[in-house]
């Protein structure tokens, strides 16, 4: 065996070893944000959908500040310079997409959230490719069998597409959560990773709470249990400190596009909660929709097999899309650390 044929061996699977733990990463990211669907339409009764979101965010602040307060602080010169990319990043991911999927929770199944929000990744991809990444037959043939299923789902098996309230409030959350993931790959390399995440919160949760005064004036509030608090524990802690860290850190190692598609695996997670948890309904319609969304994975994880290979040529992206070494480089400056 050649030396140049042992190197690139070493190569790739040094090059595994990462991708490996971004894929794991978003996995798990997308196993507890399925849980947060089925809670939001727990909640949906007893919560106002907005004071939900902020009572979250509060929670994940509170989470978080131990371990990323200090470091916020010291970073405090950064976050000033880069508040802008702040604000867009708050904006996006911690005040406009979970308070439109608690108020989706109203009017529509968490079922039928987590089917719909599986065209988030499409987006995604979008973005990456409009950024020069190649993403591949395999893996857009994949995203297209995942969109199929989204677009049965929601028209009910017929071509009117008359939409229910709550499947439009999940389609603008799908557009924002997008939007962010896809933003993250031009977080600026300099910020670390708990500082950034609090300071999203934080941003988040300030620009919420006009809305949160004004819900608290008009609707009231609700009354602590466990009913309320063990549901709003999980988001605030579970779902949004420790799921938000494992899918921006996934996003730096393997990008969006490649994260995107193990996100199409939380619809089936949902539909599964939902049915053990709420007792929802699983009628064919579902079977075949988790169905498509699942052959969509397989197909782009296979495509993700095949990126990984041509590691050792020194210009592929983490994405499986061939770039200059510039960019190789500049993909890796940007983990979140």
């Amino acid at each position: 065996m050649s030396a140049p044929t042992v190197a690139s061996k070493a190569q790739a699977q040094r090059a595994a070893g990462p991708i490996g733990l971004g894929l794991a990463l978003a996995a798990l990211a997308t196993v507890v944000w399925s849980g947060s669907f089925v809670t939001s339409r727990a909640l949906a009764d007893s919560v106002p959908p907005i004071q939900h979101a902020f009572w979250r965010w509060i929670i994940a602040i509170a989470a978080v500040a131990p371990f990323a307060a200090r470091q916020a602080w010291r970073q405090r010169a950064l976050l000033r310079k880069h508040i802008r990319f702040l604000l867009l990043a708050s904006l996006l991911g911690v005040t406009v997409y979970n308070t439109l999927v608690n108020q989706a929770g109203v009017t529509t199944t968490a079922g039928n959230m987590g089917m719909i929000m599986a065209a988030s990744p499409v987006l995604m991809a979008v973005y990456e490719r409009l950024g020069g990444t190649k993403l591949g037959v395999r893996r857009v043939t994949g995203m297209l069998i995942a969109c199929a299923g989204v677009v049965v789902l929601v028209s009910g098996g017929s071509l009117s597409m008359d939409f229910a309230p709550g499947d439009l409030w999940v389609i603008a959350g799908a557009l924002s959560f997008g939007s962010y993931s896809a933003l993250l790959k031009r977080k600026p390399a300099e910020i670390g990773g708990l500082p950034f995440l609090f300071a999203t919160f934080v941003l988040g949760a300030l620009m919420l709470l006009p809305v949160f005064v004004a819900s608290y004036a008009v609707q009231g509030g609700f009354t602590p249990s466990a009913g309320t608090l063990s549901p709003l524990l999980y988001v605030g802690v579970v779902s949004s400190a420790i799921a938000f860290f494992a899918w921006n850190k996934a996003i730096s190692i393997i990008g969006a596009a490649r994260a995107g598609v193990i996100y199409y695996l939380q619809p089936v997670c949902v539909a599964l909660l939902s049915f053990a948890v709420l007792g929802e309904a699983m009628g064919w319609l579902q079977v075949m929709c988790m169905g498509l969304i699942l052959g969509g994975v397989v197909l782009g994880a296979a495509r993700a097999k095949e990126g990984a290979r041509p590691a050792s040529h020194g210009n592929t992206s983490p994405d499986g899309g061939n770039s200059s070494p510039d960019r190789g480089n500049a993909s890796r400056d940007q983990s979140v650390r």
